[in-house]
């Protein structure tokens, strides 16, 4: 089930990404990459292809990798990816969306209500490759909820993420994901649990994840929904594990959280949740999620200020890299020395008298 052959992943399109950023973050980066086209897209004719609820995000205000968005909105398409087989050969599709029927009036408001019509967005991570993953299946109808609500929601696909090293940071999916990260005003976190802790996928991604590039915090300031996922009973070491990261990462994790237990009984064939109390608890987290990341959005340049930075900008003129302040460190060090050298230099001298 790990396995997947090397013709299915092979990238069969070029794109132009282009990562915009708020206005009171940094400019447009321009990237040059070959993304992964979704794994429905690879199985079906074009003819086949269809929008499952809602049309595809065409944002004008924010550029997306193509004219539309498919790589990053595979949750709207039909079939879903991760969708069986029915007894005739044809992938599993539900008549109904039960997304739509939700009660969400109350948050669609608060969206709506942002300053200067923009949209809250948010990106979506999940820790499997697996063709059927219950946390991509998670995910995606984490990514459902949060678009009905009005929000501008893009996935990060982690196929073909190098383990991480120094070594590869212009990597495109490196990038991808930076960019990614930096264009989002909140984030999703979707993991399995394995031997009680978040899996190598997901972390991995964390770990290409920089606190800082110089004057640029990809992930500080940003709130963050946590889910995990279960093979058996009901556990939150994962959701511990992630709650920590989040913090780490100088983000608000909302309280709410969501574990999802027996995930193999808990979707349809087509991919889709079962109705369920933690079905509910999932709604229930998208909906805080967008809630705090509108409450928190109109502060992100005050909460993110902190005198330490204030003081480094009005000595140095900028934010200086780990690397920088190192270097720093060590010339003020070598330089301690030589006085220190030049002072029993004198005193050597004066006593020779």
């Amino acid at each position: 089930m790990l396995g997947r052959s090397i013709a299915s992943r092979t990238i069969i399109r070029q794109a132009t990404i282009i990562i915009p950023c708020p206005t009171f973050r940094a400019l447009p980066t321009l990237l040059q990459l070959r993304p992964r086209p979704s794994r429905s897209l690879q199985r079906q004719p074009p003819a086949q292809r269809s929008i499952m609820t809602a049309r595809l995000d065409n944002d004008k205000e924010y550029l997306a990798i193509s004219k539309d968005e498919t790589i990053y909105q595979p949750f709207l398409l039909s079939p879903i990816p991760g969708a069986e087989k029915t007894p005739d050969g044809e992938l599993a599709v539900d008549k109904d969306d039960w997304v739509q029927g939700l009660e969400l009036d109350h948050v669609k408001e608060m969206v709506k209500s942002v300053p200067e019509g923009r949209r809250v967005k948010i990106l979506i991570m999940y820790g499997s490759l697996r063709e059927r993953s219950f946390s991509r299946l998670m995910a995606y109808e984490a990514a459902r909820i949060l678009h009905t609500i009005g929000c501008h929601v893009r996935t990060y696909d982690p196929l073909g993420l190098p383990v991480k090293d120094d070594t590869q940071h212009d990597h495109p999916k490196v990038q991808e994901l930076r960019q990614l990260s930096e264009w989002s005003d909140g984030q999703f976190w979707c993991s399995p649990e394995q031997h009680g802790n978040v899996t190598a996928v997901f972390k991995n991604q964390i770990d290409w994840i920089p606190l800082s590039v110089g004057s640029v915090r990809p992930t500080q300031g940003r709130t963050v929904g946590l889910c995990q996922i279960n093979g058996g009973s009901q556990s939150f070491n994962t959701l511990s594990f992630l709650r920590n990261l989040g913090r780490w990462m100088r983000m608000f994790v909302i309280p709410n959280q969501s574990s999802l237990p027996l995930a193999w009984k808990c979707f349809t064939p087509a991919g889709r949740l079962l109705p369920s109390s933690n079905r509910d608890r999932l709604v229930d987290v998208c909906e805080e999620l967008v809630k705090f990341t509108v409450l928190l959005l109109p502060h992100f340049q005050v909460l993110g200020d902190r005198y330490s930075e204030r003081e480094e900008k009005r000595v140095k003129g900028r934010l200086l890299t780990q690397a920088e302040k190192e270097k720093e460190k060590d010339a003020s060090l070598a330089a301690s020395k030589d006085k220190e050298r030049l002072k029993d230099l004198h005193k050597a001298h004066d006593g020779s008298k």
